[in-house]
């Protein structure tokens, strides 16, 4: 027997490997499953099977929304929404938290009181790969946010913003939706 074949042989018997496994199970219920159940969501809502969700009662999904692969949503413990217009596009890995740490110099972050504000983001929305939006921002109708991009402020309908922190690169169709 080849040392590859005894080493998969020892882990099928070791009760580490199916501990592992039943942790990943929990963090799926956790993280996903129990939260799927409370969220308020429109029809024809797509999201990953592994998309994070905390607080679920306080995030609410427009109709036709996408949310991309390992994508994470927290609304805050207590106030803090999350509310997604209709058909927005969320590209993989996207984190929109609606609870801050404070960042007072003189005490550990952790130590700090959270701070929770709502999240607003309109319709036909598009956040790209890796995009963090961050406590108390709304991001108006027909709004692009690029990839990568930290959005720590309001972004304006029809807006096309990047960068850390994001700022307003363009418009989309050359002007602000809705203008004449």
């Amino acid at each position: 027997m080849s040392g590859k074949t005894r080493g998969a042989l020892r882990s099928l018997i070791d009760p580490r490997t199916y501990g592992h496994a039943l942790r990943l199970l929990h963090f799926a219920s956790y993280s996903h499953v129990r939260q799927v159940r409370l969220l308020d969501r429109g029809p024809d809502v797509s999201f990953a099977p592994n998309v994070s969700f905390r607080n679920a009662e306080r995030i609410s999904l427009g109709a036709g929304s996408h949310i991309g692969e390992h994508s994470i949503l927290w609304a805050g413990n207590s106030t803090g929404r999350i509310v997604l217009g209709e058909k927005c596009l969320l590209a993989p890995n996207v984190t929109i938290t609606a609870s801050n740490y404070g960042t007072a110099p003189d005490q550990p972050i952790m130590d700090q009181d959270t701070v929770e504000e709502d999240i607003m983001i309109g319709r036909d929305v598009w956040l790209g790969a890796n995009t963090v939006v961050l406590a108390g921002v709304t991001i108006g109708d027909g709004a692009v946010v690029a990839a990568g991009a930290v959005v720590t402020r309001d972004v304006p309908a029809g807006g096309i913003v990047g960068g850390v922190p994001a700022r307003v690169l363009s418009w989309r169709s050359g002007a602000p939706v809705g203008s004449a």
